[in-house]
């Protein structure tokens, strides 16, 4: 079977399952796979690696798999396959709701689990040869949604994961009213409750990269009581 370019990241705590799942991949033509049996190390491989893909246990030594999707989607999108010990669709809709792609209860087929990998990887690939939206620009600001980019006045803008999520999406929506609560919802994927903190976090920091003057912003603006709005400066 010809060997495939695609990095695989494997995250459990069993080394009986690690060393099947290699197998199983390598048969399947996944040469390149990295393996950890911490979260910790998890995110740390993911950050430094990139990985194409990940298979990701839900309970881990340390930080959790769902902790763990949570830090990797902060700064990635690839996809997420969940392995879990329990059949519980609550853990289930967790899992998918913090930006997971695909779930597998314990015990499972290998090849299961390498063909759902291969499903992930065949819709990330067609959704990147058929994205073909044209950048955004809001004054000198310019996103580049096929690189997922962002660019003030052509310097590149180092933006997390989360942050160029809610920049695209406010983007789409430039002039227009954004409550904090559907923001969240569409950047977060999950129901909006007690989201303050968290969203004025991830403003401010948004303001510090983009604005000229982040204590007086004229981008992001709040429009008390209501939301936020990206202004078509």
């Amino acid at each position: 079977m010809p060997a495939n370019s695609e990095k695989i990241l494997l995250v459990d705590d069993e080394q009986d399952i690690l060393t099947l799942l290699e197998d199983v991949l390598r048969q399947e033509g996944y040469q390149n796979i990295l393996k950890a049996a911490t979260g910790e190390l998890a995110v740390a491989l993911c950050r430094e690696e990139k990985p194409d893909a990940i298979v990701l246990d839900i309970m881990l030594p340390g930080i959790d798999g769902i902790e763990v999707c949570k830090q990797i989607r902060e700064f990635s999108y690839c996809p997420i396959v969940f392995l879990s010990s329990k059949n519980d669709d609550i853990d289930k809709l967790l899992g998918l709701s913090i930006g997971g792609d695909d779930y597998v209860t314990k015990p499972f087929s290998p090849k299961e689990v390498a063909y759902r990998i291969k499903a992930q990887l065949r819709r990330k690939s067609y959704e990147q040869a058929n994205n073909q939206k044209a950048a955004i620009e809001i004054g000198t600001i310019r996103i580049d949604t096929d690189s997922q980019r962002v660019y003030k006045v052509d310097k590149e803008i180092s933006l997390t994961a989360r942050e160029y999520q809610l920049l695209e999406y406010m983007a789409q929506n430039a002039g227009k009213i954004i409550s904090k609560e559907r923001l969240y919802e569409q950047v977060w994927g999950e129901y909006a409750s007690g989201v303050d903190n968290t969203m004025m976090v991830h403003i401010h920091h948004l303001r510090e990269k983009l604005e000229n003057d982040p204590s007086q912003p004229k981008l992001i603006v709040t429009v008390k009581g209501l939301g936020y709005k990206l202004e078509q400066v």
